[in-house]
């Protein structure tokens, strides 16, 4: 292990000795719960009962302490900025082969690092007058110094000025090259007239006159030229003073932030059980990316698993949940679990638990083994097929069975790209597939032309109030957690869904939607974003919480036949 490594793992310990141990007993008798056999699966799971008890005394204690200040969104009379957290628990075993668990937050809280209650981070970048903290001073003052220089009275003064005389030469010089033009047009049709009327003599006399004023006119343009380079040049000179100054300090400042982040990177050091350890850079190098995403490290697992391994903790199982007012592009629902992000943690993790003996990931289990898909009509140019829930519409990564490869194997007389569009594996429902190019063409035109017409039937986690209304909330996908779904108003693109209550009871909602639009998930987060109805569908498990299956199904599917052009309605009433 190198000299940096042990220096960053000895300061952790002694910030360990100075707080106490954060290994905690479970305040109820926990004797008549099995242990687990195999360690969460961190990205896909359900929580443990140990999970459950450890999550449900983390979060009473975060109802009645009183040793930091911050505002969840929970209590309106609260002050201060609104921002909910994730927080992770970690089932352990100690040396003394004890059950317990420790805990932590995803992040700062309460703008500290340091809490009696959660593990530390990783790394602590605002340890008092540690070099991020001196570096970031810097880093502030270059800001500072920008900020003046950008705002300075006469630089802003001489930047109007030379913008302004910039365009007036725009307009000026763009002005004498349309009258160069016209005067050359001109001078063309008097040659041309004076050609048949004028003896040769004269006709000369007439081309040495016209060669004079094209040179005048060429020599008369050059000098507005070089009249607006003379102007524009004598303010840019009194600019510079404050340009080179301004370009100094952003290469400056790219160079010390470019540096700073490196730093931090390299401090996070991430172990595993065998005791390996390494960095950000080192694990990010092997993804696509190549590049950790901001706040990398900083998630409530790997500061779990990294207190685990310095400690000798065995990790028997861990959950995550979120505590709070949801964000408000993404679906967070107060005291719900929710799994290990994609985009900042798999690559940490991954390293991290080498080596432990984890739960199967679902992810690589075919759950349409078994099931059937139903058709529902088929003749020279298409199929209607019913397909089940939980079952691909096309191939995916890891399971090639679908709704695609099962049509192409057991349809005959079929060519060409045959899914026109698709369903979630997650979603019942209606598809209908193009059995030739032409019908493909045909029938992808009316779903990018919006004339075809779909509805779904779900049932939601709770009670509508209203009878009808219409959802406006764009959507992209979350590059750190995909393929959950954000709301983005800056980069996401228009998503409309129409919907109608058709039944309340038992305290939940049965209900149409009505998309307008196609995009990825779009009903299950306008069903469950704040912004939206703020109820999720029943069985979600990306933006709800999980069931035996999820409660939305395509019911309706209405289309114009590719070759007869008859309206074709297509209606599988949903199974609950």
């Amino acid at each position: 292990m190198s000299t940096a490594i042990l220096k960053i793992i000895f300061a952790q310990n002694i910030i360990f000795t100075i707080v106490q141990t954060h290994f905690q007993y479970f305040s109820t008798s926990i004797n008549e719960i099995k242990l687990p056999s195999k360690f969460t699966f961190p990205f896909y799971y359900e929580p443990h009962p140990l999970c459950e008890f450890a999550a449900s005394e983390v979060q009473n204690y975060l109802q009645t302490q009183t040793d930091f200040e911050h505002n969840f969104g929970l209590a309106p009379s609260k002050k201060g900025s609104v921002i909910g957290k994730m927080f992770g628990i970690l089932v352990v075993q100690n040396t003394k082969n004890e059950i317990g668990y420790i805990t932590s937050v995803s992040g700062k809280l309460a703008e500290k690092n340091i809490h009696k209650k959660f593990v530390p981070p990783v790394y602590d970048m605002l340890t008092k007058d540690s070099y991020f903290l001196k570096e970031e001073q810097v880093l502030n003052q270059i800001n500072l110094d920008l900020e003046n220089l950008e705002n300075h009275t006469d630089y802003l003064t001489l930047l109007a000025q030379y913008n302004s005389e910039k365009r007036k030469a725009s307009i000026d010089i763009q002005e004498k090259k349309e009258d160069l033009k016209a005067a050359k047009k001109d001078r063309n049709f008097r040659r041309l007239k004076a050609h048949s009327r004028l003896s040769l003599e004269d006709y000369a006399t007439l081309e040495e006159a016209l060669a004079k004023e094209s040179l005048e006119a060429k020599y008369f343009f050059n000098n507005v030229n070089r009249y607006w380079e003379h102007t524009l040049k004598a303010l840019k000179e009194k600019l510079s003073v404050f340009t080179k100054k301004i370009s100094i300090l952003k290469k400056q400042r790219k160079t010390k932030s470019a540096a700073l982040q490196q730093y931090l990177f390299e401090q996070y050091q991430f172990l595993n059980s065998k005791k390996e350890h390494k960095n950000l850079s080192q694990l990010f190098s092997e993804t696509s990316e190549q590049f950790p995403p901001a706040g990398s490290g900083e998630c409530a697992a790997p500061k779990l698993l990294q207190y685990a391994f310095l400690h000798d903790l065995k990790p028997i199982a861990m959950a995550e949940f979120w505590w709070g007012q949801s964000p408000n592009k993404e679906i967070r629902k107060h005291q719900q679990f929710y799994p290990a992000c994609q985009g900042k943690c798999k690559p940490i993790l991954t390293h991290m638990l080498s080596g432990i003996e984890m739960d199967t990931n679902p992810l690589l289990q075919n759950p349409a083994i078994g099931k059937e898909l139903e058709t529902v009509f088929e003749d020279e140019s298409l199929i209607v097929i019913y397909k089940p829930e939980d079952f691909l519409s096309v191939p995916g990564i890891h399971i090639q069975d679908s709704v695609y490869t099962r049509v192409k194997q057991g349809v005959k007389n079929i060519s060409g790209p045959i899914i026109v569009h698709r369903l979630d594996m997650s979603t019942s429902g209606i598809l209908v597939l193009a059995k030739n190019k032409k019908a493909h063409k045909d029938l992808q035109s009316q779903f990018i032309n919006k004339t075809v017409h779909k509805r779904y039937t779900a049932l939601l986690d709770g009670i509508v109030n209203d009878n009808t209304g219409t959802i406006n909330l764009p959507l992209r996908v979350d590059l750190d957690d995909r393929p959950r779904q954000l709301v983005c108003y800056e980069h996401g693109k228009p998503a409309e869904t129409n919907w109608e209550v058709i039944e309340r009871k038992n305290g939940k909602t049965k209900i149409h939607f009505y998309p307008i639009s196609g995009r990825t998930h779009q009903l299950r987060v306008h069903a469950s974003h704040a912004l939206g109805l703020n109820i999720p569908i029943i069985g979600d498990d990306l933006y709800g919480k999980k069931s035996n299956r999820l409660y939305l199904h395509a019911d309706t599917l209405e289309f114009t036949h590719p070759t007869s052009k008859q309206k074709l309605v297509f209606h599988k009433k949903a199974e609950f």
